[in-house]
């Protein structure tokens, strides 16, 4: 993964932790193209957007992101569950997503991403 920059959409609900997730993307030399905390924006940034990775929170407001994650999965992007709930919360067809569960520090976002690309 070093000297390859990715274009990343973030979907996540709360602003100061996204803001935290752009600042850990752009610190590894990563591009943040979008970020959105509502599922229906998600998903039209989810289907239009060039971007090479996603990280999701699982749940948005009470919704959860399994249609942004159909609509990534289906164009071949890459992505990660980042949820509170932890791998217990993801239902059981997504149980094959990489989960980093919060709080996570930079180093295991940066694991979790090198190892989804792997």
């Amino acid at each position: 993964m070093a000297g390859a920059q990715l274009k990343f959409l973030i979907v996540e609900d709360e602003a100061l932790v996204a803001m935290l997730i752009e600042d850990v993307l752009n610190d590894l030399g990563h591009e943040v193209v979008a970020v959105s905390g509502r599922v229906e924006q998600a998903l039209k940034l989810a289907q239009d957007s060039a971007i090479d990775f996603a990280i999701l929170d699982l749940n948005l407001n009470g919704t959860h992101t399994y249609p942004i994650a159909e609509t990534l999965r289906a164009r071949g992007v890459p992505f990660i569950f980042a949820t509170g709930y932890g791998s217990g919360g993801v239902d059981e067809a997504w149980k094959s997503v990489r989960v980093l569960p919060k709080p996570f520090e930079p180093h295991q976002l940066a694991a979790a991403i090198a190892e989804v690309r792997a």
